[in-house]
């Protein structure tokens, strides 16, 4: 093999080991919505119209230009979200939108002005989230960030202070996002302590206290 085709083949190689270093860099915690609510700045509904990639850093930024269909959380931060930018590599955490398809739920910070987003954060299609989700996001979230949504990956596991809701969803052989997450909040109550809150549906007009579900 002559050297040039050997330079090739190992460049070729330490190229595929970067992608696959790439894909696994990404890792995020499991979050319930309403953590992902509380520790957002922005909270937006929006339709992506439009993407540029800006050429900075190693990988560059995708800023994505969208229009705002409402504002649910961020009013101090700014009166309205023009563009969001994400890591250009999935393997950064980066996040793909569609262009000029769906309406979304865009969570995100703000840093020197400009909302950042990632796949850690909760960006989802407006219509794949659940009727609990989006009273949620609309004002029941909002009750609970003062609460602390504790997850229990393996039993026994329980409440330490009045202000806990023990999220079990990891339990379930659904997987995630389980049941918890797509129909209850964590509210705090008017004795102080917090506890799962289903609230009012068309299916089901009960609202679920204390330790349920």
């Amino acid at each position: 093999m002559k050297p040039r085709y050997q330079l090739l083949s190992v460049l070729l190689v330490f190229c595929s080991l970067r992608v696959d270093l790439l894909t696994e860099a990404c890792s995020c915690a499991l979050s319930h919505p309403q953590d992902a609510y509380c520790s957002s700045d922005i909270v937006i509904r929006a339709k992506v119209v439009g993407k540029k990639l800006l050429k900075d850093g190693p990988f560059g930024t995708m800023r994505y230009t969208v229009k705002q269909m409402k504002m649910y959380k961020g009013f101090n931060k700014m009166q309205h979200v023009q563009h969001i930018y994400t890591d250009a590599s999935e393997g950064l955490c980066g996040v793909k939108f569609d262009l000029n398809k769906y309406q979304y739920l865009i969570t995100g910070r703000v840093y020197d002005g400009k909302v950042y987003t990632g796949l850690c954060n909760f960006n989802e299609r407006w219509e794949r989230l659940s009727l609990a989700q989006k009273k949620g996001i609309n004002h029941r979230y909002l009750l609970g960030c003062n609460c602390r949504i504790k997850p229990c990956h393996s039993l026994p596991c329980f409440v330490t202070s009045k202000n806990e809701c023990l999220w079990t969803d990891m339990l379930s052989h659904f997987g995630y996002p389980g049941y918890q997450s797509r129909n209850y909040a964590c509210i705090q109550q008017k004795e102080g302590y917090c506890s799962w809150y289903r609230g009012m549906t068309s299916r089901d007009k009960t609202t679920i206290n204390t330790t349920d579900p």
